[in-house]
């Protein structure tokens, strides 16, 4: 029995990942409450496993008196003597137990705390595992959809994806192989909970980290990045290196770099930014795809007005104001957008308006000389 004991622990250790010694207290444990079970629950029983032969020692611990009241938990000195000479002068004493006489319901108790130690031990261990893992990116195969959640299998378990964390109109199938951002790691009654996105903006900084070999070695860094899931992504880089194209390095050969990533995001768009300490370059870059023909900027209030050509208004924008709203994120700054018509029409009343003013002023500069000069005459 030892012999299968100590190769049944060895088999969990290595498919589970459980230390050895963890699996030994908790059967030293279980088979304790057995063999106490089998007993009448008696607390001067006892029980120990030698760690490197698996060997089972059961015993009971007895006081040494000379006359005996209770025989379940005293024996006499004379017992002593004859059973053990050489540990008479000992105020206690273990009395070894028949293991066979545990029985079947003792076995049965036995193998139910058995299987609750190692699952405890085995969520310790993912807990362990995954705890650290908060913000990394893995790779698993979908297992199933219940009660809007996806259940993803990363090896020793299941992480969970709540369909508001998966791209909008993504379905994913049993057997899609896919990539998630792991945002939480949760201890619930049940075990480790593993909250994973494929939504979140620090997802899609994983990926570039991933494809981008620059990124990852600190030559190309990110600056900043927003996201409209599913929709469009604005990423800001920059290199300190001068010899280093921010921008090249993330698109790579032939967009293969961008385009790998695009695939996972199910064809969101993304606009790679080349930072600036320049607020009107900034903002006019992160309006990309759209052309900008000049800016003006308030720095105390962070507000900017940008002109573009009436073809290139609808782009700036973008959709349902997406395009200019993900600038404002990235920036930081308040953007209002005209077209060059509508700057013109702007300037044209401007223009009036000056005009207006002007004449309203040489009008009554002029009434003013003449009601003084005819003052002058009257008093002459």
């Amino acid at each position: 029995m030892t012999k299968e004991l100590c190769h049944v622990l060895d088999q969990i250790s290595r498919e589970k990942g459980i230390d050895k010694g963890v699996l030994l207290a908790a059967v030293e444990s279980a088979l304790l409450s057995a063999a106490r079970k089998r007993y009448g629950g008696r607390t001067n029983v006892n029980l120990k496993i030698d760690p490197k032969t698996c060997n089972i020692n059961v015993y009971e611990t007895k006081m040494v008196v000379e006359k005996v009241v209770d025989k379940d938990m005293e024996i006499s000195g004379a017992d002593v003597k004859k059973l053990f000479p050489d540990k008479i002068d000992e105020g206690s004493i273990d009395v070894p137990l028949a293991l066979q006489d545990f029985g079947r319901i003792a076995a049965q108790t036995a193998k139910q705390v058995i299987f609750q130690k190692v699952r405890e031990a085995e969520r310790d261990v993912i807990y362990n595992e995954f705890k650290d893992k908060v913000g990394q990116i893995l790779s698993g195969v979908v297992m199933r959809k219940e009660k809007g959640n996806y259940y993803i299998n990363i090896g020793k378990t299941e992480a969970v994806l709540p369909q508001s964390e998966a791209l909008p109109m993504e379905n994913l199938r049993r057997g899609d192989t896919v990539r998630t951002y792991i945002e939480n790691v949760k201890v619930t009654p049940r075990g480790p909970v593993i909250l994973v996105s494929r939504t979140n903006q620090n997802f899609v900084a994983g990926l570039f980290k991933m494809e981008v070999p620059e990124i990852s070695e600190g030559l190309v860094m990110i600056k900043d990045i927003v996201r409209e899931p599913g929709e469009r992504t604005k990423i800001a880089v920059y290199s300190k290196n001068p010899s280093i194209d921010p921008v090249g390095a993330c698109v790579g050969m032939k967009g293969t770099r961008v385009q790998s990533i695009v695939r996972e995001l199910r064809g969101e768009r993304i606009d790679i930014i080349p930072w600036t300490d320049d607020p009107r370059m900034l903002i006019a870059r992160a309006l990309s795809p759209a052309s900008v023909e000049r800016i003006g900027i308030n720095e105390e209030g962070k507000t900017a007005m940008v002109v573009v050509n009436d073809q290139q208004l609808s782009l700036a924008i973008g959709k349902k104001g997406q395009n200019v709203r993900l600038a404002m994120k990235l920036t930081g700054w308040d953007i209002d957008i005209l077209s060059d018509t509508e700057y013109a029409k702007i300037k044209m009343e401007e223009a009036d308006k000056v005009l207006e003013e002007t004449l309203i002023k040489e009008s009554n500069r002029r009434s003013a000389e003449a009601e003084k000069k005819n003052k002058s005459s009257v008093d002459g």
